[in-house]
Order: structure tokens, then C-alpha cells, then sequence
């Protein structure tokens, strides 16, 4: 705990904090998986809910289109000091958010890698906004996305055995998301996460993103990116097999599933005319498909 007034004054300096909340507007409703579904266990989703809430604040803060970079990051470190050392910060929800997963972490010792590893990705959304090769965004992948997996299988308590699993379906998800809202994060952001080299392959700039309609050399990017996601869906189809806790066993097979059925519709769709989105079938189809992992 550092109470050192010096470090109160620079914790409550506007340059890091800001006056107000920083939102996207985004909400649960809006993700294509589950996160904190009723399936995880009554006693741990209190925990899984104080992950979600500050990977969705740091998350927005990342996103916002009213702070500049260095506000961003500066915001970023401030609420990472909050988290790892519980340091003084303004009494808000946004901030309050590091405070309670701080506590979580406390009480159920997991790692707190699992939330510094976004605030690299997120620091790094706030600079870069192009990725010049598929290995580039998947080391992106490793600290956008990776983490989350870690948290639900620390907090669950599973071996080992599933993280390289795990690391292939939430590539898989970050991907698939990065493919979903690739002219939205254009248009909005200024990001790029289709790969440079695979563009320049394929006679595409980045503008081509802009269009009402996919074009057929897009298309094939695309759909080389949509064949590197099946091959990590097929990695992670080992998931449930490899986890122990029955209600985690059904969540990460439902997710498995809801990961083919958006590859697929961003095969058969086109996420430039607007956003492909799973439907109830789907989440109904996977669910119940995803039973027989209960046992």
C-alpha cells in the first residue's frame, strides 16, 4: 500500500485520471461468447464479473475517441497501479473497477499477469494501429486475448494442460473479432488488424476496408485468415477434454462451437456490408451440442 502524499497527488493529477468515465457504450449484450455465464459457478462469478468489468473499462479507455494517445496510456498506468500496489486513486467506478480485482486476485491468488498482460495490449492499442504480418497480431493475440483464458482456468484452478488450447480458441475469438469489425475499427479508430503483408499480396490497401461490399481479393484474405481459425478451433477442441471443472468443461465447449459458427458466417457472409453476427440457433445449437461434455 503506498500512502506517500507524493504519490497521492500524482495518482489524483487530472493528466492521468481525467475528469469523467470513459465509455464506449459497449455492454455485455454486445459480445459474441459468453463472459460470467451462468454456467461458471455461483461462488466464482463475482470474481469472473470484477475481471469483466476492468477489462471492459481499460478496454474503453483504449477505444476512446476523446483521449489522445498519451492520455490513454497515462490513464492505462494509473489504473495498472490501482490493481497491482491498491495505491490512492478518485473514488469513481471506472477506477474502482482495479480496486475490487486487486481484492479478487487477493482472495483467490490468481495471478495478476492475467490483467497486466491486457493493459500491454491496451497501452499498444493506444500507438499502433497497423500489423505488417499474421505473426505480429498473433504476439498481439498473446496479450489481447490469451490472458482471459488464463484467468477463467487460474480461477478454476486447472493444470497446465490447457493452456495451449486455450491460447488457440482465444486467438481464435480476437481474430474472428478483428474480421468482424474490420471497418468499424477503421472508420472509428483508425486500426488496421488485417495483416500488411498479406494485403500487399493480394493487391489491397487498407481504404478497401471502406467499400459497401468485400472484394474478391479481400475475399481471399479473408478467407486465408478464416483457414489459420479453424486450424487453432481444431487445437481447441482438445479444451474440454483437458478440464476438470465440469462447468468450465461446458462453457469452453460451448465456446468452441460458437467459434466455428462465426467462422463459418464469415465465410458465407460479408462483414463490410455490416456486421456478421451469430444468431439464437446457433447458441441454442451449441449449447445443446455441448452437453454430452458434462458428464
Amino acid at each position: 500500500m503506498i500512502s506517500s502524499q507524493s504519490s497521492k497527488s500524482h495518482l489524483y493529477n487530472s493528466s492521468i485520471w481525467g475528469e469523467e468515465d470513459v465509455s464506449s457504450g459497449k455492454a455485455a449484450k454486445d459480445e459474441n461468447f459468453p463472459v460470467g455465464s451462468l454456467l461458471i459457478s455461483r461462488e466464482l462469478r463475482p470474481h469472473v464479473q470484477a475481471y469483466y468489468d476492468f477489462a471492459r473499462v481499460i478496454d474503453d479507455i483504449a477505444d476512446s475517441e476523446m483521449l489522445s494517445a498519451e492520455e490513454k496510456i497515462n490513464r492505462l498506468n494509473g489504473m495498472e497501479a490501482v490493481l497491482c500496489k491498491d495505491v490512492p486513486a478518485p473514488d469513481r467506478s471506472d477506477v474502482w473497477t482495479a480496486r475490487r480485482l486487486h481484492n479478487s486476485f487477493i482472495e483467490t491468488g490468481v495471478s495478476f499477469d492475467t490483467a497486466t498482460d491486457l493493459l500491454i495490449a491496451f497501452r499498444q492499442d493506444a500507438v499502433k494501429t497497423r500489423y505488417k504480418s499474421l505473426e505480429e497480431l498473433i504476439q498481439y493475440c498473446r496479450y489481447s486475448a490469451n490472458p482471459v483464458g488464463h484467468f477463467l482456468l487460474n480461477l478454476h484452478k486447472e493444470g497446465p494442460d490447457t493452456i495451449p488450447a486455450s491460447d488457440a480458441l482465444c486467438t481464435s475469438l480476437q481474430i474472428l473479432n478483428h474480421l468482424q469489425d474490420c471497418k468499424t475499427d477503421l472508420i472509428k479508430l483508425g486500426r488496421c488488424y488485417i495483416p500488411l503483408d498479406l494485403m500487399q499480396k493480394h493487391n489491397v490497401v487498407v481504404e478497401d476496408l471502406l467499400a459497401d461490399t468485400t472484394s474478391f481479393s479481400l475475399r481471399t484474405i479473408f478467407n486465408s485468415l478464416l483457414d489459420y481459425i479453424d486450424a487453432l478451433n481444431k487445437e481447441a477442441e482438445d479444451l474440454p477434454r483437458l478440464t476438470r471443472n465440469r462447468r468450465l468443461r461446458l462453457e469452453a465447449a460451448v465456446i468452441v462451437y460458437l467459434a466455428k459458427f462465426l467462422a463459418q458466417r464469415l465465410r458465407n457472409e460479408d462483414p463490410l456490408a455490416g456486421r456478421v453476427k451469430l444468431s439464437k440457433k446457433d447458441v441454442l445449437y451449441s449449447t445443446l451440442k455441448s452437453f454430452r461434455h458434462f458428464m
